[in-house]
Formats: structure tokens, C-alpha cells, sequence
């Protein structure tokens, strides 16, 4: 799913909202290639994959975004892990971890910063000594003085760009007096100083809590803190970015660095802002939070103190320009999550399953002991019902626990490390791609298993599943109303993530009656969000609608010589006879227990069969290309036969009224009589293309076994089907009712199908 405009709107099944950030639609039409899945380097498996799935609403391009930075491939950051390679590769696997793998040692991790990142963040801040006066950046009436603030931002004589290394040092006193300032107000002074100046973000009450959190001496609820002002302070600019631009830059690096934003609060501002997020050569706060590489005692709480302040005084200064522009401020829609019930997975977790998490978290050999805090604060925030509390402070240490994995599977332990500017690091994009950036074939798939990898791509990558990741990162959901349902999900995986890497020392932990019920679920799990699940559910739903036709009113039986021409009609019982025919063909490719009858028609074209074969399990992760195409288009035609069952179902009920009223003309009466002869054969044939969609999709990565000059002759016939399914949308329209060419048209596409299945050339024919 993408964002498109400015309303909220159902663009798919499982949230709605519309954004101008994103180009492109899901439900836009178009050529299959048009719709196929482009590569996001900042999300899990959207790189290397040559099966990417989703539409991202930002197709990152460059690997210094939002949330990553990569450089060619090959390039390795400095190992600052202690004993991690002898731990990845010359030790005897413990007990318990799967396929004889061995996880590295996480005791013996003291960082996941390499040594110019640790500096910059935890030293380089620290070095000048002098005490900053706090009167010297705030007036008397507790506006930001900004130039006092911009001073401090060094810059390079060669090129005038920021000197990220001079400016992290300059701004660290400042950032000291921030933040012992805020420390000296109470609760009531910095509602009264503040909080006015956070209404522009929409989102004050986080702003508020973050001061809660600078009074407190707990380094989880900094982090916390930082990660979601951050990304509501993202969110918040691209609302301000929108009042002279139209498409809010992809990446936050370049909607910080954009003429937009520099236009409204100046570009010097900007520079200070860029010092602290959304560049790679400053202190990049939120892509190390983020991305699971910093410990809770390595984020100062200062740069916490000065983002707070920064955002106060962002808006001051927009305040201003507002005021003098005359302009209005217009929020963004949040992201809302619709159908819950698609994301059940997991049971419910009560608070026994949680206490034995707690004791699972402190054990298992998935947890870095530096991110022990983090595990257990998530864990005690979703207890306490904070559920977006609990999944903000999760997702980054599932990534920090994979990575661990991915650099034992794959013996290169130092890609534990966060990089600098100029080195690639390890994120979820590369942890769950096919292959790594050496073409080597990536293990970590091998050793998490199909259910755990199509768990991971459906709640964090595909394009019509929730994307938490990617929408709470960017500030994109009202953190007030986070979903339990989506929470309880994350942390029951967890869970089970926790169980599978440890060793038989927890055997009674992992057997627990309250757990197994998890792993069971977790090992059963069906991706449910890949195009090729979305189609089964398509499918279904369209037979539904079908299903309907039999209850729809029609004419009483003693009234209907009334209607001249109601009597049976020969061309329509010529294309029954015709599916029959077909399903006769067919009946070889589908499940033993149909067995042929006097009517075929009503005893194999049912709903039975096709939940039957969409309970099939078909491989999703890592689908081809040539596979993608084809599901892209029986998706179109699956989409077409269901606007058509709609059109038919609302038709008929207002011509069945029309006609009982006697408001019907003669030409209307007439238009009726043929709508109700073309019911008789168009159920039949829908329930026969959804037949044929079903059975190919079956056997869909046959298609992999054409050759290039077979493939496109396979695509040219699916997109006939497609093209006789778009038409009949237009005939059964309301303003059209072309009844008869209906009958017309689907004769000539029953003759088609008859011929490519004479000449065995679809997808099923290829798999037996």
C-alpha cells in the first residue's frame, strides 16, 4: 500500500490513509510491470532481494536515509566486539541452537558502535569543559535565541559545509546547559514556558513526557524518549515542508537539508538540526537508536535535553513565519490499522506468559547483555499497556539480536558494528535479503526458518501488511491508540525468537505449557501479506460475493410472461454447456475427492474447492520476478470479477425494486429481461475464472520453467483474461447494461481458454 493525497482513505486491507509523500497508488491501474515492487535500502530484504514485494511509501535510493547508509559492497566497518570471532567460529554450538549454529558470545559484546561512532556520540560532546550561561540562548521570555544556538555550527573552509566533528564538539556545553536548565524547572513552569510551542508537531503530550523523562534517572526512558521525538519531530516538518513543496523528500537527510524547510526557519537552523539527526557524519541519533546499535548508557541524556529545546524553538520561528505569511498549518493524517483480526497470530499474552518472558530475556543467548534494559523495559511497558512504548523499544533489539545471528551464520563478526559515513552496516535490509552484498547466499534465512522470515517480511515489509516498523519510525501513528493487537503480536514472536536460541539449560522454560502454544503458532505461521496471500484472499472474498447471486430477488414465477423474453435462452445455455466442457479439462489438476457429475457446474465450481486449494501452501519468500508478474495480473483479474459480482448484486436489486413499483419503461423491462438471462451464465463463469486463477496460482512458480518466448505468450493470454474481465466491469455498469454484448464476449474468451488448455499451455500443465 502508498500514500496518495491528502484524505484518509481505504486503499487496502489493512490500514487507510493518504500522504503526498508517496507517488503511486495500489489501487491504481496499470501495466503489471508498472506495479512490480521497487527496492527500499532502509527496510528489511528490499535490497538484494530479488523478490521484493511491497511498494514502500518512500523508495529510499541512498543508503545515508533515514534509517541506514551503505557504501559499495565489500566495505567493513572497525571491530570494537571482543572475542566475537573466535565466539563465531571456533567454538562447539551449545544445545538448543537450531541447525548446529552457534550464536556469538553477547556477554563478550561491550559495544555495537564502532570506534568513531562511539566517539563521536559518547566523547566528542564532552570534551570542552566550559560552562555554557543558559541566558546566552534563552530571552527572558523563554524564546530560543537562535543565532546564539547557530553560532556554535562549524564549517569547513574548503566547501563551506558543516564540520560535523568541530560542531558536535562546540554544541556540547550548550546542550549541557539545555539540559541542566530543563532539570531546574518543574513540571507546571515547562507546561507554561512550552508547551504552546509543541502544538505545531501534533503531537504535544510526547514532547511533555519527554521532559518527565529528563527528571528521571533511567537511561531506557532517554533512548525511548529520543526515538519517538525524533520520529514525531520528522513527521511534523514534513507537515511544514508541504506548505511551498508538494512531495516531501523520501529521506529525512534530504528533507533537512531541503530549500523548503531552510525557506521557513532558515538554513542555519537547519545545520544545528543536521548535527544531531539525519546526517551520517554528525551524531545521527535516531538511526543507531533505531537500528538496535546503541546501549541504553551510551545516548547522553543532553542530546535528548537539546532536540526537546531545538523543537520548542522550531516552533517559535514557525509561529512567526505563519504569522507573517498568512499560511495554515495542515496536519497529516495519521496511519489507521484496520482488519486486526488479519495480524491474529499469536494468543493473547497474559501476565504469567510476560513473567516467564522476563526469565527467557535474562537467559536466552539471542540478548545482548548491554540491551538487557531495553528487552525488559519493553516488556514491562506493554504489562503496564503502553503498547507503542513497548514495540518502539522492541523492534531495534529483534534487529540487534538478528544481527547477532546473521554475523555468526555468516562468520563476519564485525558487521555487529555500526559504521561511519563511508561503511556499510548491518540492517534488517541485509539481515533478511537472499543473498549478502558478496552474492554469497545469506544463512540467516536458513537458520530462522520460512514461518520466522515470512513473520518478519509481513510485519515489517510487505506493502499491504502493517509496516510497523517503518510507520512508527517515521511518525506516521498516533502513539495514544496504538493497537494491542499489533503489540501482542511483536512480543509474542519475540518470544519465541527468545526460545529457539537457547540452550537445553531452559528446556523447562521453552516447555512450558503457556509457551508452546506459541512456538506451535510461530512454526505454523503463512505469510499473509505477500501478493500471492493477498490473491488467495481476493479469490475468496470474490466467490463470496458470488455466492450472494441465488438470494437476489427476482421476478415471481406466475409474473413472469410479463416480461417478454424471459423464457430460456439458447446462446446462454451454449456457454453452460461450453464451462462444463472446460471443467471437464480441468478436473485433472484438482484435488481426488472432485469427482465429475451430472452437473458439473454446481458441484465443483463451490467454495469447498477453492478453500481447499488456497489452503495450500505456496513458498512466498524470495518469489522470482516472472512469478510476481503473473500474480499481478490474476490479482487485476480476481479484482475485475468482484466489482463485477457488486455491479451485478446492486443491479438487479434496484431493477427487481424498479420493476415492483412499476416504474420500469419498456425499454428498462426489456434491459431487465436481459440482465436476468445473463446471470444464468455469468455466475458460472466467474466461478470459472476464479478457478483458473486459483489452479495457476498453484502452480505459479512453474512459470519459472517457460522459456523466455513461452512466458510472454502465457502473459499475453492472462492479460486477454484481464482485458475480458475490465470489459465486462464496463458492459454490467449501471450507465451501460450491454447485457448482450456480455454474452458475446464471454463466448469468444471461453473458446480461448479452451484452446491454451488443449494445448497445455498453462502453469498447472507445467507442474504435473
Amino acid at each position: 500500500m502508498c500514500f496518495k493525497g491528502r484524505l484518509p482513505i481505504r486503499a487496502g486491507s489493512l490500514w487507510r490513509h493518504k500522504c503526498p509523500r508517496c507517488r503511486g497508488c495500489a489501487g491504481a491501474a496499470g501495466r503489471a510491470k508498472a506495479e512490480l515492487p521497487r527496492p527500499d535500502p532502509n527496510f528489511p530484504g528490499c535490497g538484494a532481494a530479488a523478490a521484493s514485494t511491497q511498494l514502500p511509501r518512500r523508495p529510499w535510493q541512498h543508503a545515508e536515509g533515514l534509517l541506514g547508509r551503505r557504501t559499495a559492497p565489500g566495505t567493513r566497518p572497525q571491530t570494537r566486539v571482543q572475542s566475537s570471532a573466535r565466539g563465531a567460529e571456533g567454538r562447539p554450538p551449545p544445545p538448543g541452537t537450531p541447525n548446529g549454529r552457534e550464536m556469538a558470545l553477547p556477554d563478550s559484546v561491550t559495544t555495537c558502535l564502532s570506534q568513531p561512532v562511539h566517539y563521536a556520540i559518547c566523547k566528542l560532546g564532552f570534551e570542552k569543559k566550559d560552562t555554557y550561561d543558559i541566558d546566552n540562548i534563552l530571552s527572558g521570555s523563554g524564546e530560543v535565541c537562535w543565532p546564539a544556538v547557530t553560532e556554535h555550527v562549524c564549517y569547513l573552509e574548503s566547501d563551506r559545509s558543516v564540520d560535523y566533528i568541530k560542531s558536535i564538539r562546540s554544541l556540547g556545553p550548550v546542550c549541557e546547559s539545555v539540559n541542566s536548565y530543563f532539570k531546574s524547572l518543574t513540571k507546571k513552569q515547562f507546561v507554561i514556558h512550552y508547551a504552546s510551542w509543541f502544538h505545531w508537531t501534533n503531537c504535544t503530550e510526547v514532547f511533555l513526557k519527554v521532559f518527565d523523562v529528563l527528571q528521571s534517572t533511567q537511561a531506557t526512558e532517554v533512548a525511548l524518549g529520543l526515538m519517538k521525538l525524533t520520529s514525531c519531530l520528522e513527521w511534523a516538518l514534513g507537515d511544514v515542508y508541504l506548505l511551498k513543496g508538494n512531495d516531501c523528500p523520501f529521506l529525512l537527510r534530504d528533507l533537512l537539508a531541503s530549500e523548503q524547510l531552510a525557506d521557513v526557519f532558515g538554513q542555519a537552523v537547519m545545520n544545528v538540526l543536521r548535527v544531531f539527526i539525519g546526517s551520517p557524519h554528525g551524531l545521527n541519533l535516531r538511526n543507531v537508536l533505531w537500528h538496535g546499535f546503541a546501549s541504553p548508557q551510551e545516548i547522553p541524556a543532553k542530546y535528548c535535553a537539546m532536540l526537546l529545546f531545538l523543537t520548542a524553538g522550531l516552533g517559535q520561528l514557525l509561529q512567526t513565519y505563519l504569522l507573517q505569511t498568512k499560511s495554515v498549518l495542515v496536519h497529516q493524517p495519521y496511519v489507521i490499522f484496520i482488519s486486526l483480526e488479519e495480524l491474529d497470530a499469536f494468543p493473547d499474552l497474559n501476565s504469567e506468559i510476560l513473567s516467564i518472558a522476563e526469565e527467557l530475556v535474562k537467559l536466552s543467548g539471542f540478548v545482548l547483555k548491554i540491551m538487557l534494559p531495553f528487552w525488559i523495559a519493553a516488556l514491562t511497558a506493554f504489562k503496564q499497556s503502553r503498547y507503542a512504548d513497548s514495540v518502539i523499544l522492541l523492534l531495534p533489539q529483534l534487529e540487534a539480536g538478528l544481527r547477532l545471528l546473521f554475523t555468526t551464520t555468516n562468520k563476519c563478526p564485525n558487521r555487529l558494528l555500526t559504521a561511519e559515513s563511508s561503511a556499510l552496516y548491518t540492517t534488517f535490509d541485509e539481515m533478511l535479503a537472499k543473498h549478502l552484498d558478496n552474492e554469497e547466499v545469506n544463512q540467516l534465512p536458513v537458520v530462522l526458518e520460512e514461518p520466522a522470515m515470512d513473520f518478519l517480511w509481513d510485519f515489517l515489509n510487505h506493502q499491504e501488511g502493517p509496516r510497523i516498523r517503518d510507520h512508527l519510525s517515521h511518525g506516521e501513528i498516533n502513539l495514544e491508540t496504538f493497537p494491542r493487537e499489533i503489540a501482542n503480536q511483536i512480543v509474542g514472536f519475540a518470544i519465541t525468537i527468545l526460545c529457539r536460541f537457547s540452550d537445553e539449560a531452559m528446556y523447562s522454560l521453552k516447555e512450558h505449557m503457556l509457551i508452546k502454544p506459541l512456538m506451535n503458532c510461530a512454526s505454523c505461521y503463512q505469510s499473509r501479506f505477500h501478493p500471492i496471500s493477498r490473491l488467495k484472499k481476493q479469490v475468496l472474498e470474490c466467490m463470496k460475493s458470488i455466492h450472494l447471486w441465488p438470494e437476489l430477488a427476482t421476478v415471481p414465477e406466475e409474473q413472469e410472461q410479463r416480461i417478454k423474453g424471459l423464457e430460456g435462452n439458447a446462446e446462454a445455455n451454449t456457454l453452460i454447456l461450453m464451462i462444463s466442457e472446460i471443467i471437464s479439462q480441468l478436473q485433472h489438476y484438482m484435488p481426488q475427492n472432485c469427482c465429475s457429475s451430472d452437473d458439473p457446474i454446481n458441484s465443483i465450481l463451490t467454495e469447498r474447492l477453492l478453500v481447499e486449494l488456497c489452503d495450500t501452501r505456496i513458498c512466498t519468500l524470495y518469489s522470482p520476478r516472472p512469478v510476481l508478474e503473473v500474480v499481478v495480473i490474476l490479482r487485476k483479474i480476481s479484482a475485475q470479477c468482484h466489482q463485477v459480482s457488486q455491479q451485478v448484486i446492486a443491479g438487479a436489486a434496484l431493477r427487481h425494486t424498479q420493476w415492483l413499483n412499476k416504474t420500469l419503461h419498456s425499454r428498462q423491462r426489456h434491459n431487465y429481461r436481459r440482465m436476468l438471462n445473463s446471470i444464468k451464465f455469468l455466475s458460472p463463469v466467474l466461478r470459472l475464472v476464479l478457478l483458473l486463477i486459483t489452479l495457476e496460482l498453484v502452480s505459479v512458480h512453474s512459470v519459472c520453467k517457460k522459456n523466455p518466448f513461452d512466458y510472454q505468450q502465457y502473459l499475453k493470454f492472462l492479460k486477454s483474461v484481464l482485458q475480458y474481465t475490465e470489459n465486462l466491469v464496463t458492459y454490467t455498469s449501471p450507465d451501460k447494461n450491454k447485457w448482450d454484448e456480455t454474452m458475446e464476449l464471454t463466448k469468444k474468451t471461453l473458446i480461448k481458454i479452451q484452446k491454451i488448455s488443449d494445448r497445455k499451455l498453462m502453469l498447472m500443465h507445467l507442474a504435473t
